[in-house]
Parts: structure tokens; sequence; C-alpha cells
């Protein structure tokens, strides 16, 4: 399904996101380099950030248009972020995305394993956009989504810290949402099971703790999803790209998911 939603038939937001700058973090692998493929398929300019550049060269290659660049940034280094983003010029679109903190149960973690996780995610995300908002709001149009979880509405089982920093990123997006100027909008997205090697590690990590196959992990993580498999990347990344049209302006400080219906709760 990616290979088929990137493809150069395929027809969403063809080139209606044409003279904006969209800045994506964490974009060397899973839901983020979806979004900076999706993103430049749409007509933007995308500037991808991650720690490994390697990645990040294979992705700019495959993106269509011209004019992308990559930037190598940890986003746990908040000197070096605040240094990156002012080298940037005028930025649009902003997704905030990260990986996830290892699970286990949350008295498992002592304070200090909070510190990273929440340095990449609520601390870069507030630095990037506190950074951007003032361009965005003289450009007169300003997009921001965030890469959360649906674990902000129902917490899930052994990702203690990962449901902590999530109700954190969403209760700041929300608080900023009654913030921002008129012309700037921000929103989340919530994925739900995803085919990506964060799932394949939390699967993992299940499997080792608890003694169970990761077949069967698996298979029980299906079992509550009505569509009965995993999201495709591409598939969170199309939810991205529409909230981030002109046309989504009267979307603002929402939460999607995008998780095959798997959560119970309106």
């Amino acid at each position: 399904m990616g290979s088929e939603l990137a493809g150069s038939d395929f027809p969403f937001a063809e080139c209606i996101l044409e003279g904006r700058t969209a800045l994506v973090c964490g974009a060397s692998k899973g839901i983020g380099r979806s979004c900076a493929l999706m993103l430049a398929r749409a007509g933007a300019r995308v500037i991808a950030c991650a720690r490994t550049a390697a990645d990040l060269d294979s992705l700019i290659g495959q993106m269509h248009g011209e004019g992308h660049r990559a930037v190598e940034l940890d986003l746990e280094d908040i000197d070096a972020v605040v240094e990156a983003v002012s080298d940037l010029g005028i930025v649009h679109i902003l997704v905030n995305n990260s990986g996830g903190p290892s699970g286990g149960p949350l008295l498992e973690n002592e304070l200090a394993d909070f510190e990273g996780p929440f340095r990449r995610h609520l601390h870069a995300a507030h630095t990037i956009t506190k950074a951007l908002v003032p361009s965005m709001e003289s450009e007169g149009t300003g997009r921001i989504v965030n890469i959360i979880s649906t674990s902000v509405r129902e917490p899930i089982d052994n990702i203690g810290l990962s449901n902590t920093l999530r109700g954190a990123m969403a209760s700041w997006s929300k608080s900023l949402s009654r913030e921002l100027p008129p012309c700037i909008t921000i929103n989340n997205i919530l994925p739900g099971f995803t085919d990506t090697d964060r799932l394949g590690s939390l699967a993992e990590s299940i499997s080792q703790r608890t003694g169970k196959p990761v077949d069967d992990v698996q298979e029980e993580w299906m079992s509550g999803v009505p569509i009965q498999r995993l999201i495709d990347p591409m598939e969170t990344a199309v939810a991205v790209t529409w909230l981030c049209l002109p046309s989504s302006s009267g979307v603002r400080g929402i939460s999607l998911a995008v998780d095959g219906g798997r959560m119970r709760s309106i």
C-alpha cells in the first residue's frame, strides 16, 4: 500500500501545497518518512530532520519535486535545535514527530528516564513552535501537526512512560490551540497499531517480558482492531497532509485517530 500511495499516479493533494515549506521532524523512518514523502507529493518543499544522515539522503532521493533538503539533528539537544531552526527561513508547516520511549511498567522508570523523551518530544516541539510562529503569522498561514498516540485517550498497558509523555503533548497542543494567532492551526494525529519499526520493537519487548511469541503478541493486538490489519504509515501521512491544506483552516485543536477503529471511546 505504501508504494501505491506515494506513487506518481496517486492524485491526492497533487501540488496544492505548492509554495509552502514543511519541516518534518523524525523524518528518517516510519510515519515521519511517510509524512515527508506525502507533503512533497502535495507540492510542499520539505525540510527533513532526523539524526541519521544516510537515511535522510535516501529519503530526499525518493521525494517528488525539487528543493527539498535534509537537516541532521538530535532533538534531545535543545541548543542544537535552537541553532538549526534559526537557519531554516520561512516555514509554513511543522510536523512534530520523534521516536517513542522504551516500553515497560511505569513504576520501573526512574526520574532520569523521563528526561530524554521529554526533551525530544515536548521540549523540542515547544522550542521549534515558539521559533516558527512569528514567521507563520507574518506569512498569514501556519499548520502544526503533532504525531502522538491513541494512548492520550486510552492508556496502553506496558508503555507507561510513553502514555505520560503523549498526554503532556496533547495538553500542550490543546492549550496552544487557544493561544495561537487565528491563521495558525495546531492539531494532533493519534496513530494506532502502525506498520513501523517502533511497533516491532514494542512487540519484541513484550515478548521478552511475558514469554509470549511475537506473533501471539501481534495477534492479540489485531483482535481488537476492526480492520484486522496494521495501519500503513502512508495512511497516517494522508491524514497529516489533510490537516495541512489551506482548506483545513477551520480544524483546530483536535486529536484525530488513525487507528483502524481500535479505540472504543467516542
